[in-house]
């Protein structure tokens, strides 16, 4: 069986930093890569709180979800990776704002540095063409 694979770009979200995609679908599903802070408009990290950051990733991964095809509710899976755990409720509010039950399954790690010198990263996996049932 032969994997097709097709890669989605969009310039409202910052462009790659290195040799990956910002998104490949794989049949109905879509693996989008590590989403930052960068505001696509300049490619430099989003000044601002903590909090406007959060907004920047969160609406960088919109527009790579709605470039491929889908929405943040098809995303089915999230890794958040923050350098200060102590800001666990922080992203909670925000994510809660961009998600709505039922909620992707999701885990957060906390580590010791990222590219860019950010303080979080976000990645996920959507599915297209969902349907909901028991």
């Amino acid at each position: 069986m032969t994997v097709l694979k097709k890669a989605f770009t969009t310039s409202q979200a910052p462009q790659p930093i290195g040799p990956y995609s910002q998104a490949i679908r794989v049949n109905d599903t879509v693996y989008i890569s590590g989403q930052v802070p960068i505001n696509p408009e300049t490619n430099q990290v989003h000044e601002g709180t903590f909090k406007q950051q959060l907004y920047m990733m969160f609406d960088n991964l919109k527009a790579i979800t709605e470039a491929a095809g889908g929405s943040m509710n098809q995303i089915v899976r999230i890794s958040l990776y923050l350098i200060d755990l102590s800001q666990f409720a922080l992203v909670n509010e925000v994510m809660a704002e961009y998600f709505s039950e039922p909620y992707p399954a999701r885990s957060t790690i906390g580590v010791a540095s990222l590219p860019k010198n950010v303080p979080f990263e976000v990645d996920a996996i959507m599915v297209l063409h969902q349907t909901t049932g028991r």
